[in-house]
C-alpha cells in the first residue's frame, strides 16, 4: 500500500465520499489508496470501508487541526461538504475555507472538489423571480459551493471542479411517486412541463472522480459538469412507470406553490428547481453526456439506474 498515492476522502461515510472511496478501492490497479475521513471511525460505515482496505482516520471540519493532520502525506483528495447537516451557507463557507487551508498546507497535488454552480452568476439577487434566502443567496447550497471555487483558485490548490446535479436516488426518498386520491401513482415535482432535469446516479460521482484522478494533470483547473441523463418530468414518470409495472403520471407544481408548502427547505428546493427550469439551456447544456461518457464510460443513464434500483422505490 505504501507505493500507492494516498487520496484523502472527506464525507467518506456519506453518499458522495463513500462512492469515491468504493470506486478507488474497487480498482486496485489505479495506483491509489484511500484515507477515509470521518467524525466517527467506529461507525458501521467507517468499519466497512476499513474492511474493504481503506485507512480510516478521525477528522472534523470544525476541528481544523484534525483535517490538516488527515491530509499530511496525501497525494490528493476528494472534497465535499454537507450543507444539509446544518442548513447554513455561512457554515458551509467556513468548512470550505478549512478544506482549502488544509489542502494548501499539505501541498496536495490534485484535489477533486464536489461543487455546484453559483446561481447568482445567471440570476442576480435583484431579480425578483424568486426569494433571496439567508440574506444573500438564491439557492444557498449551490451558491456557497460555487462561491467557494474561487478560494481553491486563489490559494493555488491544483483542483478539478466537479459540478454535480439532482441525484436519481431522490426517487428512492422524498421524490418517490405517491398514489393520488384517484389511485394513480403520481410523480410530483416543482418542474415546468417540457423542462429538462439533469440527473445522475450518485455513484457516478465516485467513478468520475476516480477517472479524473487517474487523468491527473489533464484535468487540473478544469470544470466537469456531471449528469447521466437529461429528461423531462413526464419522461421520468414514464420510465418510472415502466420499471414499477404500472402507469406513473407527472404533476407539475408551480414554484411559488411548492415554496409555500410546509415541508423542510421548501423555499430552497423550490428555488433550486426554478433555477433548473429557468436556466435549463445553461445548466443542462453544460452537461454533455457524450463527452462525460468519454471520461467515465460506465456513466449510468436513468434506465441503467432503474434496472438496479426500481425494486427499492417506495411508491405508496
Amino acid at each position: 500500500m505504501s507505493d500507492k498515492k494516498v487520496i484523502a476522502v472527506t464525507g467518506a461515510t456519506g453518499a458522495q465520499g463513500g462512492g469515491v472511496a468504493r470506486a478507488i478501492l474497487a480498482d486496485p490497479d489505479a495506483g491509489f489508496a484511500v484515507r477515509a475521513l470521518t467524525r466517527n471511525p467506529d461507525s458501521a460505515a467507517a468499519q466497512e470501508l476499513a474492511t474493504l482496505g481503506a485507512e480510516v482516520v478521525e477528522a472534523d471540519f470544525h476541528d481544523e487541526p484534525t483535517v490538516h493532520k488527515a491530509f499530511e502525506g496525501a497525494y490528493g483528495a476528494f472534497l465535499v461538504t454537507n450543507f444539509w447537516a446544518h442548513g447554513s451557507a455561512a457554515k458551509e463557507t467556513e468548512e470550505i475555507e478549512v478544506l482549502v487551508r488544509a489542502a494548501k498546507s499539505a501541498g496536495l497535488r490534485h484535489v477533486v472538489w464536489s461543487t455546484l454552480e453559483d446561481t447568482r452568476d445567471l440570476l442576480p439577487l435583484d431579480d425578483d423571480r424568486m426569494p433571496v434566502l439567508q440574506d444573500r443567496y438564491n439557492v444557498p447550497h449551490f451558491d456557497a459551493k460555487g462561491e467557494g471555487n474561487s478560494l481553491f483558485r486563489e490559494a493555488g490548490v491544483p483542483t478539478t471542479f466537479l459540478n454535480t446535479t439532482f441525484f436519481f436516488q431522490g426517487f428512492l426518498q422524498a421524490m418517490a411517486p405517491q398514489r393520488a386520491e384517484d389511485g394513480v401513482l403520481t410523480l410530483t415535482l416543482p418542474l415546468e412541463d417540457g423542462k429538462l432535469l439533469a440527473g445522475v446516479d450518485v455513484a457516478d460521482i465516485g467513478r468520475t472522480a476516480l477517472a479524473v484522478l487517474k487523468g491527473g494533470q489533464e484535468f487540473i483547473g478544469r470544470t466537469i459538469s456531471l449528469a447521466g441523463d437529461h429528461l423531462t418530468g413526464a419522461q421520468y414518470a414514464e420510465k418510472l412507470g415502466a420499471a414499477l409495472g404500472e402507469p406513473v403520471r407527472f404533476q407539475s407544481v408551480p414554484y411559488d406553490v411548492f415554496r409555500a408548502l410546509d415541508v423542510p427547505a421548501a423555499d430552497e428546493i423550490g428555488n433550486m428547481f426554478q433555477y433548473y427550469g429557468d436556466f435549463d439551456q445553461e445548466f443542462t447544456g453544460a452537461r454533455d453526456l457524450k463527452k462525460l461518457r468519454q471520461i467515465n464510460p460506465a456513466l449510468r443513464s436513468f434506465d441503467d439506474w432503474l434496472a438496479e434500483n426500481a425494486s427499492n422505490i417506495k411508491a405508496s
